[in-house]
């Protein structure tokens, strides 16, 4: 393994965006977790409430030397609407905002360099918040890997699989076997 980046995403509910990224070969870990809000270790129902700030995101530790953060942030403008604010389809609320919290200042010519990317790709206003991360809250145990161990749910087939079918058809070749 070479060198490797963290950065935090949100684009929605958790659930889709882990199980998106954990089929992208050269991220080596995927946690679902909150940030970008004010109040320390909130909880799911806390984050709910909408009154914490966080958003649903997941922390992405990634190996450069298989998939560059250019690439990672393709996969994100692809699997969720950054148009939209405080929603992604039915879920609807400002913890679902689409956010990029960046860990190393380094990261923010990559990052301005995608939105410019992802304004051809979708056409309307982004509305991403782009912020240095100040803190991370892991999600409670039973949001981690939420669609490998449950794929029978109905938000599963209904929301997840179909993320996971556009990431399939447009970005293959990044995609682990």
């Amino acid at each position: 393994m070479g060198a490797s980046q963290t950065i935090t995403l949100g684009g929605g509910c958790f659930w889709c965006t882990e199980a998106a990224f954990q089929l992208v070969r050269g991220v080596t870990e995927v946690s679902p977790g909150y940030a970008g809000g004010s109040v320390p270790y909130p909880t799911y129902d806390a984050v709910c409430t909408r009154k914490t700030g966080h958003a649903e995101v997941v922390q992405l530790r990634f190996d450069l030397a298989a998939v560059s953060l250019a690439q990672v942030l393709d996969v994100f403008w692809t699997i969720h609407d950054p148009t939209t604010p405080d929603s992604q389809g039915n879920d609807v609320g400002s913890q679902y905002r689409s956010i990029i919290l960046y860990s190393d200042s380094s990261q923010l010519g990559i990052i301005h360099d995608s939105i410019a990317s992802a304004q051809k790709l979708w056409g309307g206003q982004i509305v991403t918040e782009i912020r240095q991360l100040e803190a991370f809250y892991q999600a409670e145990p039973e949001h981690h890997n939420c669609f490998r161990n449950h794929p029978e749910r109905g938000y599963c087939q209904a929301v997840i699989n179909p993320k996971l079918a556009k990431l399939r058809a447009a970005y293959q070749s990044l995609l682990q076997t």
